[in-house]
């Protein structure tokens, strides 16, 4: 199935989902139709205009009980983590840590409610007397009319208030008094089972309660104080997690020959060790435990998903995949099912025949690789072949894995450059050829080959193309137009594609010309998919392989096949017709695509736009074939060359398969299902990549098609036919075997919370295509809390209903979920065009989950706690406006974006360090380079800057952001565990919603 053809309605996940009364995002800041800062992910050109706050809708809940649940103060058990003794004083956390919630006095009532929040100290009021008994409070509830209803005997999740005596009610229950300063908690268990002193109450900023004014209501009488909430610092926290595993697990190897094993998480750094599994830099699962039923699956919730990066880059201290090489006969497979020799076979009759561990079919062996079996029943040259005992490994294919039975030619490379006014006005066309002149020498190549098989083609446009001839017996290049654009067709075959080092000097030549050529140009317009398709025409008569560098500039409206029309419409946003703007407007490129995947073309298409381009269509080639999207918004050469140069050099450079078929098989008992990626599929299970790269991942659900066998688990054999750039015809196969479980707690302690979440994102982030965002957020909610409730009633020991419960390998799903639900997709400020949505949907589709960790929860690092001559990097605080400290400064990065924010009492001797100016200031903000500057500080900022960048497969551009700028509010985007501008709860009220629904679906 084509990706961008219609993807399975929602309800999702395979499954109808029931709704729940009461239930309305906009009371959880999901409302749609508010304001927010420009949240750019290119990079940021140009001043931030003003921002208005807008209040959100009317808070709406569920109708109240009448009935409390009961109290009970059991302990959670081991491996679970207890959240929020709601309306009841503490909190549980893992088998014995005790947490004080803690009132939140001094709070300012809804409507008031200034940008920045400030920490106020407590205020100490004289308490009513004695709080009042659990049983006085019920006695007090019970009967009151709120609006008609009666009210509850416990206050809603999250809330813990209970009225004093005597108090008269009109409308909902009012918060507590404040505690006297006697009762005020000194010490509290913080999450790591240590003590330390209780922070400072906070003022509640975004919490919805009952009795809170309405948006626009009159000035009246003084407003009761908001009711306490969770201490931020009581709840899980991202850096705990990540901090606990690289302390536990970063310091020995993962040796991957334990079946079902969980790997460390994707920001523990680790070394593999390959023993029959593949390295979970290949594959990450969202549960190394597969249910043994379907009905036990469908009850969990839990999808089960696997993301796949079949060509990933390995760390120089591990091997790559060795190359098996079974000569004519060709690797050995399964007569049955296909499958490749893997370590999981089962050799039977002497070594004379295996029986297939996907489908139990017994093979012959053939005569050559017969081999006797020792004492255990393995083979005794198992560890000599890494078909046998290693998880990953590459066969070379033979003839009959080729197109029409010839082996491949070379792969080619064609630059096709933009030189309408704009790209030639902006100085890109300049930098470009410059850029190639160097670039062109660092082709990939095979191993130690001394120079790239890659030929290279060039190709300029604006409303008619130009093809180049660069034949090494010319003397100068020579120029040939084709103005047919309708009828498009490749003038010339000899010379069109060339090896770089033999004509080196004629390619030097059109380089130096080129800008010179069209320096005087007035052609505004452009074409698009005719570029493509001469490109595509161009490898269809080389019979051979290759990827487009495509550099363009604006919306393509000259009159040719593809022009496209401005259809940018704001006013769409929250109605049910926002799906039409991620959606192509034409379908002319998906037929195009289609073509180019069939001939091996790739397309890589960097965008320099100053206004809209319609990225929703113009990425459709590239998302189909395989390829890679670049975009420079309002691109300047001083402000934005280093980061276009950066990723052009690794784009050029990095290893690609070409003309690739990906196929996933299963043992019997489940099959996949759905795929999420950048590629194509004109069949269920043939995943096609015109081109893949080491970035790459394909991301596979698994649903079960027969019951699981709890001894024989279950298995996954990856494998990925592509032609390397040297030409050659490979397989790589990677395998990889899963437990089955019938308990659903094995289920639940197996989780991997990351990968889980890059699941979700991608799944959510094709259901805009063909539902409204608000249906996908909500069914995202549900699954979640779905999820947590059937870990809560099946899993845990019996607690009050006022508990929280999370499983502890699945405590931080709630926070990186609202970090997803608060993404630009799925709820966007004001400024963020609809070409930056598609950008990111697009992005996100293929990333795998160490990116999709950094990118929906970024890291914020700061930079004056470590000592300077560390050479390690600081460690991390959460993502929220209250962990910053005005005296200190801090790197925040998500994979696209890097800011250093300055905190206005920087010590000036800091200052100075970095940015060789004598005061705050004089920091001009916006700045995107760091002087470079002759002292430890200055070395060890740009040192790690340079850390965090080389980490990445997209160059971050850096901003100077200053304390109390304008630039601010765009950082301040970035703060996800705060309430957004645009809407998104913060993770505390998040917390306390899921809380809500989790409750709902078990009453």
């Amino acid at each position: 199935m084509n990706v961008n053809q219609s993807a399975p309605p929602l309800p999702p996940f395979g499954q109808s989902q029931p709704v729940y009364p009461g239930y309305h995002p906009s009371s959880y800041g999901g409302q749609p139709g508010s304001t927010a800062p420009p949240t750019p992910y290119g990079a940021y050109n140009g001043p931030v205009p003003g921002y208005q706050q807008t209040p959100p809708p009317g808070v709406s809940r569920a109708p109240p009980s009448s009935e409390a649940p009961p109290a009970s103060t059991a302990q959670a058990p081991s491996g679970q983590a207890a959240y929020g003794q709601f309306g009841q004083g503490d909190v549980q956390n893992g088998p014995s840590s005790t947490v004080q919630m803690q009132r939140f006095p001094g709070s300012q009532p809804f409507g008031s409610v200034p940008l920045a929040p400030v920490v106020s100290q407590p205020t100490v009021l004289q308490p009513y007397g004695p709080p009042p008994t659990s049983a006085q409070v019920t006695a007090q509830l019970a009967g009151m009319q709120i609006s008609g209803a009666v009210a509850p005997a416990l206050p809603p999740v999250g809330l813990g208030y209970a009225l004093p005596p005597g108090t008269q009610m009109t409308g909902p229950p009012g918060p507590p008094p404040p505690m006297h300063s006697s009762q005020q908690p000194g010490y509290q268990l913080q999450q790591n089972g240590s003590f330390g002193p209780a922070r400072a109450p906070q003022p509640n900023y975004g919490s919805s309660y009952p009795g809170a004014p309405t948006f626009g209501s009159q000035p009246g009488p003084p407003q009761p104080l908001p009711p306490k909430r969770l201490d931020p610092d009581a709840i899980p926290s991202p850096i705990q997690v990540i901090e606990d595993d690289r302390n536990n697990r970063g310091s020995e190897p993962f040796v991957t020959g334990v079946r079902g094993q969980v790997p460390p998480l994707v920001t523990t750094n680790f070394l593999v060790k390959d023993q029959g599994n593949a390295s979970p830099r290949y594959i990450r699962c969202t549960s190394y435990n597969i249910p043994c039923t379907s009905d036990m699956a469908k009850q969990a919730q839990v999808p089960l998903a696997a993301v796949i990066k079949p060509l990933a880059r390995l760390p120089p201290e591990e091997a790559s995949p060795y190359v098996v090489d079974h000569g004519e006969s060709g690797p050995l497979r399964c007569n049955r099912c296909k499958a490749y020799m893997c370590p999981f076979m089962q050799f039977v009759e002497g070594g004379r025949r295996f029986q297939c561990c996907f489908c139990s079919c017994i093979n012959d062996v053939p005569p050559q690789y017969f081999q006797h079996l020792d004492h255990t029943g393995k083979r005794v040259d198992a560890y000599d072949r890494p078909e046998l005992s290693l998880g990953s490994y590459e066969f070379l294919a033979t003839v009959d894995y080729c197109k029409n039975n010839k082996f491949p030619s070379p792969p080619a490379f064609i630059f096709m450059i933009d030189v309408s006014y704009n790209a030639i006005r902006s100085g890109l066309v300049r930098l470009l050829c410059e850029e190639l002149k160097s670039l062109l020498d660092f082709l990939p190549r095979e191993g130690g080959a001394e120079e790239s098989a890659i030929r290279v083609g060039f190709v300029t446009y604006n409303k008619v193309l130009h093809f180049y001839n660069v034949k090494s017996s010319l003397a100068q290049p020579q120029m040939m137009v084709v103005s047919d654009v309708a009828d498009m067709f490749v003038p010339l075959l000899d010379g069109f594609l060339v090896n770089v080092s033999e004509s080196r000097a004629v390619i030097t030549s059109l380089l130096d010309q080129i800008p010179e050529m069209f320096a005087d140009t007035r052609e505004t317009e452009t074409v698009f998919a005719p570029v493509i398709q001469a490109g595509m025409e161009a490898l269809k008569a080389a019979e051979c392989a290759g990827k487009l560098f495509l550099f363009h500039t604006s919306l393509p409206i000259a009159e040719a096949p593809g022009k496209l029309k401005n259809r940018d419409d704001r006013k769409l946003i929250n109605t049910d017709k926002e799906k039409t703007l991620f959606q192509p407007q034409t379908g002319a490129y998906q037929t195009l695509a289609k073509e180019c995947v069939a001939q091996g073309c790739c397309v890589d298409l960097f965008l320099f736009p100053n206004q809209y381009v319609d990225v929703a269509t113009l990425s459709v080639v590239p998302q189909l074939t395989g390829g890679s999207v670049y975009k420079y918004a309002c691109f300047q050469v001083e402000n934005d060359q280093e980061r276009f140069l950066s990723d052009l050099r690794r784009d050029v450079q990095k290893v690609v398969g070409f003309d690739a078929v990906m196929r996933v098989r299963t043992s019997t008992g489940i099959r996949a299902v759905d795929f999420f990626g950048a590629f194509y599929m004109s069949n269920t299970t043939d995943v096609e990549l015109a081109g893949l790269d080491g970035d790459k991942t394909v991301t596979v659900e698994f649903k079960h098609d027969d019951r699981l066998n709890e001894e024989s688990g279950a298995l996954l054999q990856c494998a990925l036919l592509y032609t390397s750039c040297a030409g050659q015809r490979r397989l790589r196969i990677h395998n990889l075997a899963l437990n089955c479980c019938t308990q659903l707690a094995d289920l639940y302690r197996n989780c991997e919370t990351d990968t889980l979440i890059n699941y979700m994102a991608k799944f959510a982030y094709r259901g805009v295509l063909n539902s409204p965002v608000k249906t996908v957020r909500d069914t995202l909610i549900t699954q979640c809390a779905q999820i947590l409730a059937c870990y809560r009633k099946n899993c845990a020991s019996p607690s009050s209903a006022g508990q929280l419960i999370l499983p502890e390998c699945m405590k931080l799903l709630p926070v990186y979920l609202n970090c997803v639900l608060k993404s630009d997709v799925l709820q966007p400020g004001a400024e963020v065009t609809t070409d930056d949505r598609a950008y990111v949907r697009q992005l996100v589709t293929s990333m795998d989950v160490a990116e999709t960790n950094v990118f929906f929860y970024p890291r914020l690092l700061p930079l004056t706690k470590s000592p300077i001559e560390s050479a390690t990097e600081p460690p991390a605080v959460r993502a929220s406006e209250e962990r910053l400290s005005n005296g200190d400064i801090y790197l925040l990065e998500n994979g696209l974006n890097l800011f250093l924010w300055v905190g206005a009492s920087v010590q000036q001797g800091v200052v100075q360090s970095l940015f060789s100016v004598s005061s705050f200031s004089q920091i001009t903000s916006g700045l995107s380079v760091l002087p470079v500057l002759d002292n430890p500080l200055s070395k060890k900022v740009r040192s790690l800057i340079d850390s965090l960048r080389a980490q990445r497969s997209r160059y971050m551009k850096l901003i100077v952001v200053k304390q109390e700028d304008k630039l601010e509010m765009l950082f301040k985007h970035f703060l996800v565990e705060d309430k957004s501008l645009s809407g998104g709860a913060s993770y505390v009220d998040f917390l306390c919603h899921m809380h809500k629904e989790i409750r709902q679906l078990l009453s």
